[in-house]
């Protein structure tokens, strides 16, 4: 898709402060540190809308950001930081389900994974969650770049063997070569009626 424009509109922590607008919205998460803020940011051609930062768990609020005023994507904290506080942990759980479950203009969600590494039990608990909720995902494997061609295939093979179980496809992509991106848009594009 050609980015004619990407901007940030606001962040909020509850429903009060989600932007009142018709635009489809695709949320994007994962574990802290997989590479989340490079995958919007290589979407959207920008190098800075998403804040990028060597130290994970940054991403407290939920962010908004309009692209070609037609689509949101909403950036949602990271799940599984081990250094804040388990209230804060909890805090960012209720917020991210309260979105999902509750946002008319949520269309889809982009599950992110590091392809270096196999699932993680809170990815396993997303993935039933999205899925119990019947709201369409797409599992997008970052950090594609960093693995060689034989074991990038092993690996995304054994992650789509393990989202079939919640009937997940899995895209690797990396921020560095563009890799997977058109794929994102294209499924982004189909759920979200552009």
């Amino acid at each position: 898709m050609k980015i004619k424009s990407a901007e940030f509109i606001t962040s909020a922590v509850k429903p009060s402060g989600w932007p009142a607008h018709h635009f489809p919205e695709v949320a994007f998460a994962g574990r802290s540190n997989v590479g989340k803020s490079s995958l919007i940011n290589r979407l959207v051609n920008r190098k800075k809308l998403a804040k990028i930062s060597g130290t994970p768990g940054r991403t407290r609020t939920i962010n908004f950001f309009l692209i070609n005023e037609k689509i949101c994507f909403v950036d949602l904290p990271g799940y599984g930081y081990a250094k804040v506080s388990k209230a804060e942990r909890a805090k960012w759980g209720r917020m991210i389900e309260t979105y999902l479950t509750e946002r008319a203009n949520l269309k889809g969600f982009i599950l992110i994974i590091d392809s270096r590494h196999d699932l993680s039990p809170l990815d396993g608990q997303m993935a039933h969650f999205l899925h119990h909720y019947q709201i369409p995902y797409l599992t997008v494997a970052t950090k594609a770049d960093k693995l060689k061609k034989t074991r990038l295939s092993r690996q995304i093979a054994r992650l789509a063997e393990e989202m079939a179980r919640e009937r997940g496809e899995v895209v690797p992509f990396s921020a560095l070569t563009g890799m997977g991106a058109a794929e994102v848009w294209r499924w982004i594009s189909e759920v979200a009626g552009l």
